[in-house]
């Protein structure tokens, strides 16, 4: 079918990323270099998509100040999901902003042009159809049963090995969709947009399910966004290995591929980066710095003599003179649950600052505007502004 229009979906949190989306939402989180909401739109810019019609809600500002009223020549409609009830909520929120058919998509999740242009091919007189991967363990996400090209079930989190693919978040839906997600009873005060999926099922209406192999990449917590910028950068469509001709690499640094430097970021004598390092803009990597497998968001410092291994950081972080974040795997502890044995070094937040000679243990977690005295050994979880000595 000729690409319709599209209703992005971009009002989430994202909480399991906090500290990271304490002052962003989810999709304004980087993948590689760049937010992620903007690789979801250059994959629908190339999927043909006409104009988009954002559902935004925690930090709205953020998205809309980053993308404006256009992106690429398509013109953009926000629409403000003032509570964030679910995505089926959040999708009624635009129906009077969109005509049916429409493509559906997630905001906070990459989704490539050819599961795009798969699911759209395949939509053929059905009430709703939807993307699945089978490449993909649908265990933290949703899942679909399907069966002869219909989808016969769909199921949060499913826990039974083979029987689900991973649901992919791309649809598309015609009016009696909306009107199922409308019908459906809400769980536990959220309208989801799969229960309407389930409503207009259990109604006898055809779902379709198009099964693609295409790239679906997510981020679930902070340390995904090391592998979501390791796809990123071996797909190498929206983000290419390489030196932004506004950056400056001194000529005894070294630049070791996949790495990306971006616009204005200063690379010192001595220092190395990557390989699979990305540098968002104005970031500046001191002298005989290391940094290597790391996603160092824009703004940041990073001393002399520092090192950062599987480092994730937010904006206008300062590592100081010869800190070490050691390199993962550690155990990372999110909310009340631990997570044994996963690729972080370190996790440094928005505004994080630390005074030089620190040396932060494998998975410690330090949250925004948080300040590390010099020579402290950290580890843990440190609280949003708090103060560590020794």
């Amino acid at each position: 079918m000729q690409p319709p229009s599209a209703v992005v979906l971009a009002a989430g949190e994202g909480s399991r990323l906090r500290p990271l989306t304490e002052h962003r939402p989810k999709p304004m989180l980087p993948a590689a270099t760049k937010p992620i909401l903007e690789h979801v739109l250059d994959e629908l810019c190339a999927a043909g998509v006409p104009e988009f019609t954002l559902v935004v809600g925690h930090g709205r500002r953020r998205v809309q100040s980053h993308f404006g009223p256009s992106y690429r020549d398509r013109p953009i409609e926000y629409v403000h999901q003032e509570k964030q009830l679910g995505s089926g909520h959040a999708l009624l929120a635009a129906e009077d902003a969109v005509d049916a058919p429409c493509l559906v998509v997630n905001g906070d999740q990459i989704v490539d042009r050819q599961i795009l242009g798969d699911v759209l091919d395949g939509h053929d007189g059905a009430a709703a159809t939807l993307g699945v991967v089978g490449h993909a363990d649908p265990s933290e996400y949703g899942g679909a049963s399907i069966e002869d090209g219909l989808v016969t079930g769909l199921v949060e989190r499913p826990r039974e090995d083979g029987e689900y693919l991973l649901n992919a978040g791309v649809y598309v839906l015609e009016d009696a969709a909306f009107g199922a997600i409308r019908r459906a009873e809400p769980r536990a005060g959220e309208h989801t947009l799969t229960d309407g999926l389930a409503e207009l099922i259990d109604a006898g209406e055809r779902v379709d399910g198009v099964v693609s192999e295409g790239l679906w990449v997510d981020a679930t917590y902070p340390w995904d966004l090391l592998h979501v910028a390791d796809d990123v950068l071996a797909d190498g469509r929206n983000v290419e290995s390489g030196v932004d001709p506004d950056a400056w690499v001194h000529e005894s640094a070294t630049v070791r591929d996949p790495a990306v430097i971006s616009a204005d970021c200063v690379v010192g004598p001595g220092a190395v980066v990557g390989p699979g390092s990305c540098l968002g803009e104005n970031v500046t990597v001191g002298a005989n710095a290391v940094v290597e497998g790391s996603v160092v968001d824009a703004d940041t410092r990073v001393g002399a003599n520092a090192t950062l291994v599987d480092c994730v950081t937010g904006r206008g972080v300062r590592v100081g003179n010869g800190s070490t974040v050691v390199g993962g795997p550690g155990d990372v502890r999110i909310g009340d649950r631990v997570h044994s044995g996963e690729r972080l070094g370190a996790l440094l937040a928005d505004r994080a600052r630390d005074g030089g000679g620190v040396t932060y243990a494998p998975g410690t977690v330090v949250g925004s505007s948080a300040v590390v005295h010099a020579g402290s050994t950290v580890r843990g979880t440190i609280p949003d502004g708090a103060e560590v000595r020794g």
